[in-house]
């Protein structure tokens, strides 16, 4: 063989490493992407006394990814693993919201992001291209789960509920997620301050070591707290279509608690697109579809009707609720 086209091999594989390979150029034009829902809150569960639901996702989530061309599927929490197994052949992506949940909860978000976390591997192991995205809280998830140990060996305490600028590693332009990125995007992202935080928690690169983690995530940017700490801001699981963020990218454009101060510039709308844009890309390259379209049908989340929880102080202007206690 000649070494021009070893190089270009050893190049591909350098660059794709070792995750699910999608079969053929063929897109899925039709991506359906599947939420993780999480248990409420305090504050949450007391503005629904009366319903007493036991989960929701913020309509933030949904929005984002309606907005870039893929339609949602709520995940329940608190099934067993038969019914997330059947529901990830249907769909082609997972997104872990960021929210409030806590990690040693029992048929929580803890344990339903576990099920989704090891079938999604055992797909990518077997050629069948599925990614995840996680986002602050799921962003955490997602490399705890890969650690198997618990947050308190991962994570770190750190401040930063501000709007903030990115400071990408020096080769993070041979990362997945950012291999393609438009120039104008990487230079706001570096620049300006415009990825929303909002977090007590953070991941650094001494627990990623300490732990023996790089040898699965590759940090790709960081972001410096209140205190000036320096966070993995973006990361990208080596092996698997896995990604996660300690951002919100779906905030600049969908929550408007004004206390929070989140940036609503256009700049800012426009450069967290790319997050969710990135995503719903990758999940166009699995082929998972529904049996038929009233299958389909059932499971969207257009069966649910988003409330206005902004009104009543929460800081997810809508969200969907599900399942009354009474009726699980």
């Amino acid at each position: 063989m000649a070494i021009g086209s070893l190089l270009v091999i050893a190049a591909y594989f350098y660059h794709c490493e070792a995750f699910a390979v999608v079969q053929g150029d063929v897109l899925n034009e039709r991506p359906i992407v599947g939420i993780l829902s999480q248990e409420l809150s305090l504050r949450v569960h007391s503005m629904f006394p009366k319903e007493n639901y036991t989960s929701y996702i913020s309509a933030s989530f949904v929005k984002d990814v309606e907005k870039s061309g893929a339609r949602v599927v709520p995940i329940l929490i608190g099934r067993d693993r038969s019914y997330y197994r059947n529901i990830l052949r249907k769909i082609n992506g997972v997104i872990f919201p960021g929210g409030v949940s806590k990690f040693n909860n029992t048929n929580g978000y803890a344990d339903a992001a576990k099920h989704i976390y090891e079938l999604a591997q055992e797909l990518n192991d077997a050629g069948d291209y599925f990614p995840i995205f996680g986002t602050c809280l799921g962003f955490q998830f997602l490399v705890v789960l890969t650690s198997g140990r618990g947050p308190e060996a991962i994570r770190i305490k750190c401040r930063s509920y501000e709007n903030l600028p990115l400071n990408f590693t020096q080769d993070f332009r041979k990362s997945r997620m950012f291999h393609e990125a438009p120039k104008d995007i990487i230079r706001i992202l570096k620049n300006k301050d415009v990825t929303v935080n909002s977090h007590g928690f953070c991941i650094v690169d001494e627990s990623l070591k300490y732990h023996n983690l790089t040898k699965y995530w590759r940090p790709t940017s960081y972001s410096n707290d209140e205190y000036g700490v320096r966070f993995i801001a973006s990361i990208e699981h080596k092996r698997y279509p896995f990604y996660g963020v300690q951002f919100h990218p779906e905030k600049a454009s969908f929550d408007w608690k004004s206390s929070k101060h989140y940036t609503h510039s256009f700049v800012a709308v426009r450069t967290n697109r790319y997050f969710v844009d990135f995503f719903v890309n990758e999940c166009r390259k699995s082929q998972h579809f529904f049996a038929n379209a009233a299958e389909e049908n059932a499971y969207l989340i257009y069966n649910y009707a988003p409330k206005f929880t902004g009104a009543m102080g929460s800081s997810y202007f809508q969200c969907y609720m599900f399942e009354p206690r009474g009726n699980v």
